[in-house]
């Protein structure tokens, strides 16, 4: 896709970034997102709000405002003319969207063989406010604010074999808006670059903010906060497609030291739904920004790695145990 060569255009395609940014004003600027997915779980009203606070997550990592959301809808209405579902997916969507302060001001339907559901996001910020993942800074740290482990679990869900505990667990982090976590940063001072981790899980989205920042990231596999009860289901059963397309993605740019355990390298590569944000702070920050995660009750406040120099022909990612 070629660049569009306009002025007020400050982010767009040129990144990974999770969200378009147009400039309006010298003080103003739209932060523009659209995300929507088939059913993670089986309660619909769930799947509404996880689908909900993942659309909602690109405007907070972009740290702005969500100000109005638009229904995406894609639904089986032959199959099920009483539309027996979508009621509550909606429904779990709005509530999020309330929570968030985002008003929903329409949206669109269209039938479909598979349920889908999301939304198209508009959110605002003052231009100097504006975070991207492309800005980390050497000597950084790398703080998460959701436990990774959802791909697994839902896999299990899907199989009939995830514990009601596990699912729950699961449910309560892909529903959490992640607002605290954007306040977090703004109370501590704020961050240099900022993430969130979804479909192409942290191996991915840290490639992104590593790629983009000219720089290279190290991560301490054993830091990584995981869902409770997770670890029996990290095995090739429940290991999601994305997961081994992660892998492949990142694998040439990538560099293993000291032997990192398996079942913890496959979180790494684990896809996430709804998962928190990736943080790069500076590293007399980190401590302030955990402890204003930690106030806020975020699910995580973990730092998990730093952000080094890079140098081309080095690896862009270096994972240790």
């Amino acid at each position: 896709m070629p660049p569009v060569n306009d002025p007020n255009l400050l982010v767009g395609t040129r990144t990974h970034d999770d969200a378009g940014v147009y400039r309006l004003r010298d003080d103003l600027v739209l932060v523009q997102t659209v995300d929507f997915f088939p059913p993670v779980i089986d309660d619909a009203f769930i799947y509404g709000q996880i689908a909900a606070a993942n659309a909602l997550s690109d405007v907070y990592a972009m740290n702005g405002e969500p100000k109005t959301a638009m229904n995406l809808v894609g639904y089986p209405d032959d199959t099920d003319p009483g539309l027996t579902w979508l009621g509550d997916i909606l429904g779990g969507g709005a509530e999020r969207c309330a929570l968030a302060g985002a008003a929903i001001v329409g949206g669109h339907t269209v039938r479909d063989r598979e349920i889908k559901f999301g939304l198209s996001v508009t959110g605002i910020a003052h231009p100097d406010e504006i975070l991207t993942n492309a800005t980390a800074r050497e000597g950084d740290r790398l703080i998460l604010t959701k436990p990774l482990g959802t791909g697994f679990v839902t896999t299990a869900h899907r199989t009939r074999r995830c514990p009601d505990g596990l699912l729950a667990e699961a449910c309560a982090s892909m529903v959490e808006l992640n607002k605290s976590g954007r306040d977090a940063l703004r109370a501590s001072g704020g961050a240099h670059a900022l993430t969130d981790i979804t479909g192409f899980g942290l191996c991915g989205h840290l490639l992104e903010m590593a790629e983009g920042s000219g720089k290279q990231a190290v991560i301490h596999l054993d830091s990584l906060p995981l869902l409770r009860g997770v670890e029996p289901f990290i095995q090739k059963r429940y290991f999601t497609r994305a997961s081994k397309t992660n892998r492949e993605y990142v694998t040439p740019h990538l560099q293993l030291v000291s032997n990192p355990d398996p079942k913890r390298l496959e979180v790494f590569f684990d896809a996430q739904t709804s998962g928190g944000l990736l943080i790069s702070v500076a590293a007399d920050r980190a401590s302030e920004l955990i402890a204003q995660l930690k106030s806020r009750k975020a699910l995580a406040a973990v730092e998990i790695g730093e952000i080094r120099e890079w140098k081309a022909g080095q690896p862009h990612l270096i994972v240790k145990p």
